[in-house]
């Protein structure tokens, strides 16, 4: 049995996994060609690579989905917020080991309405609905209101919300929370507004690069 401790879990996340490695020769061969035509922007996606995520999962890298949750395991974590939910994958890690941790809640966030239906789908399907909070729309007024001490985030999302996601959440961190962040090596350009503010010293940040494909920043409050 594997890391989440319920083969019937594991078996379903297998699975989404799987669905969501077959779609990434397609994404990577879009996005490639698209790039060399000088049409894309860090500044984010247009209205046609929105479309043409729509259906994709981009999931968290199973291994970097396994140390979330043996992260939030070993913070205790209770309150766990997730920017960029997709269809729920690494949700499901959170919300397992908020259940096991004795319950709490996971904050969820998408933008895209079929995405949410999709999740919120699988969440019942996993038996973990009632631990999940997902939000709705855009993330700038979703995660407006979070109630009580965040112990864990993760943000797997484009790169352009990540300083609006930080500087909402940022207040309600207890010492000790984590955040982590994907693909901050890979991208690590595209990241700059939000290492502008976990470098900042006000904001009681320490951070390191964890050396996962891609890079996976592991940054703690202090």
């Amino acid at each position: 049995m594997g890391v989440l401790g319920d083969a019937r879990l594991e078996a379903l996340v297998g699975r989404l996994h799987e669905q969501s490695a077959a779609q990434e020769a397609e994404t990577h061969r879009y996005f490639t060609e698209r790039a060399q035509r000088g049409e894309l922007s860090w500044d984010g996606l247009d209205e046609q690579s929105h479309r043409f995520m729509a259906d994709k999962l981009v999931a968290l890298d199973p291994i970097k989905a396994e140390f979330c949750h043996l992260t939030c395991r070993a913070l205790g974590a209770k309150r766990v917020v997730e920017v960029g939910t997709s269809f729920g994958v690494s949700t499901l890690y959170l919300a397992a080991a908020v259940r096991a941790n004795g319950g709490g809640v996971v904050i969820g966030t998408e933008h895209e309405p079929a995405k949410a239906a999709a999740a919120r789908a699988t969440f019942e399907a996993a038996g973990l609905g009632e631990l999940i909070d997902l939000r709705e729309g855009d993330l700038r007024e979703t995660l407006k209101v979070i109630e009580g001490p965040v112990d864990f985030v993760l943000m797997d999302i484009w790169t352009e919300m990540a300083r609006p996601a930080i500087e909402l959440i940022a207040p309600h961190l207890r010492v000790g929370a984590v955040i982590l962040a994907d693909n901050t090596t890979q991208v690590r350009h595209a990241y700059g507004r939000f290492f502008e503010f976990v470098e900042d010293p006000k904001n009681r940040l320490r951070t390191m690069t964890l050396p996962f494909e891609g890079g996976l920043e592991f940054c703690v409050k202090g």
